[in-house]
């Protein structure tokens, strides 16, 4: 079976995986991101990534995930695979797979790092066959919240944005509510535990419209909640159970047109508990395990391995 090495340098995390056709294997990081601030500039990400992918190689090496000849190498190039779309900290590991793939003589292939996403939920979740059929999917991370029709397109999948935010994503508004209660940025793990000790449940509509939703209100909600002196696990709680409400609702609507397709969800977001419970129970959707939920380079590598298998010249 062929071993293929994927790539990821998303905005907070950098990711080398390998998958040979039946298992795979993701090593990531988590960039560092200074106390009290709301991300990274991109040039520090970049930088960042270009340290520390030759670190994970070099881990795959010692742990014996390399051990069998490389066939393919890919990488995750932009943010979504439409037109327009770009952001610097993916040149790192674009670059740095290419410079492989040359000194291997082997091929490169190249994705987008939302249909790496799709990828490594649907596989990891047991559903590969996801692959290769059409469904919806929520894309859930730090920037993106968004609903997809999912179809394939030779051995990789095509994603249409048919929902999701109007403004500010899910993981945004989390980061923002963490930062505000002094939590660490990323705060996505942090908000989870506090909002399971929640004492009451606050309760805020959001307008859904087709698919279309926004936060921005509920991100004024929340600073309103802390000016009042709101304990921080009911705020934390206030807003999973606002965005799954919404998330809820959107996916209803998509599912009334086309009952008989699966929803799958992937993206950082995705792991969150309330937010999976509430998917789960009332759309009966589809979730990677915890660990590629977040992002990851195994859905490029699988990618890649299906790229290499068709004989396509690009993933």
């Amino acid at each position: 079976m062929p071993l293929c090495l994927g790539l990821d340098t998303s905005n907070y995390t950098t990711s080398a995986a390998v998958f040979d056709g039946m298992e795979g294997y993701n090593l990531g990081k988590l960039l560092e991101v200074p106390e009290g601030s709301l991300g990274l500039r991109q040039s520090e990400a970049l930088f960042q990534h270009v340290k520390r992918l030759p670190e994970l190689v070099r881990r795959l090496r010692k742990e014996g995930r390399l051990d069998r000849p490389v066939a393919a190498v890919g990488a995750s190039t932009r943010p979504r695979a439409v037109e327009g779309s770009y952001m610097p900290c993916f040149l790192a590991g674009s670059t740095q797979g290419q410079v492989l793939a040359d000194t291997l003589g082997v091929p490169f292939f190249a994705c987008s790092h939302q249909q790496g996403h799709i990828a490594a939920a649907a596989w990891s979740a047991g559903r590969a066959d996801l692959l290769d059929r059409p469904h919806f999917a929520w894309h859930l991370s730090g920037g993106t919240t968004e609903l997809l029709y999912v179809e394939p397109e030779g051995r990789n999948v095509r994603a249409a944005r048919i929902g999701g935010t109007s403004d500010i994503s899910a993981g945004q508004l989390i980061d923002r509510t963490g930062v505000l209660l002094g939590l660490a940025f990323p705060a996505g793990k942090a908000v989870d535990a506090l909002s399971a000790e929640a004492s009451k449940e606050l309760s805020f509509t959001v307008k859904v419209n087709e698919g279309i939703f926004s936060f921005s209100g509920v991100e004024n909600k929340v600073k309103a909640l802390v000016e009042q002196g709101e304990r921080p696990e009911n705020i934390c709680r206030f807003v999973l159970a606002t965005i799954a409400s919404a998330l809820c609702r959107a996916t209803r609507e998509v599912k009334a047109q086309r009952p008989d397709l699966p929803v799958l969800c992937s993206g950082g977001v995705a792991s969150n508990r309330l937010i999976r419970a509430e998917l789960e129970r009332t759309a009966d959707a589809v979730f990677a395990p915890a660990q590629y939920s977040t992002d990851n380079a195994l859905g490029v590598a699988i990618l890649t391995h299906r790229a290499l298998e068709g004989g396509g010249a690009d993933a």
